[in-house]
């Protein structure tokens, strides 16, 4: 699909694209290429931050973080998470194609909020990407499909009520 769109996926707004990867990061090809293409147990090492939860992002909240700002952290962890899948990947992989059209998605996203400054976002969301993009962060082992689950579920909380037109299928 995204082979066939070619450039015009950067022209796609923040709600197609989240929508896109909504039906990228279904059920049965979370499973298929992050779990049954893998050795059981397989685990690669991520920093702390970048395995970003729903308790997460409801504790932001309640901090009174705005929804852009838990937006762009969304995005800067699930690219973070996806760039560390594909670096493990070997270039013959059944599972390369798969995530590298999410990189291609993310990386469309991210064209999104390129204009963003650091005095866009909550101050507790720059410190979190800034975090993101450091190697002084404490790192722990997930399994990529569980790394692939909370990608997909904080993006149905933070984009299903903002992009009023896709729904939590």
């Amino acid at each position: 699909v995204l082979a066939v769109l070619g450039l015009e996926v950067a022209a796609l707004g923040e709600c197609e694209l989240a929508r896109l990867l909504q039906d990228k990061l279904r059920y049965e090809m979370r499973l298929q290429y992050m779990k049954h293409n893998f050795p059981i147990n397989y685990t690669v090492w991520v920093q702390h931050e970048e395995v970003l939860r729903a308790a997460n992002v409801t504790r932001l909240r309640h901090g009174k973080v705005s929804e852009a700002s838990l937006r762009y952290l969304w995005f800067h962890a699930c690219s973070q998470a996806v760039l560390h899948i594909v670096e493990v990947l070997p270039e013959k992989h059944p599972s390369r194609g798969y995530t590298q059209e999410l990189m291609q998605l993310l990386d469309a996203l991210g064209m999104e909020y390129s204009g963003y400054r650091q005095s866009d976002v909550d101050a507790v969301v720059a410190d979190l990407v800034k975090q993101l993009h450091s190697d002084e962060s404490r790192h722990k082992a997930v399994r990529p499909k569980a790394l692939l689950d909370n990608c997909l579920k904080v993006l149905r909380m933070l984009f299903g009520e903002h992009c009023e037109c896709w729904g939590h299928s």
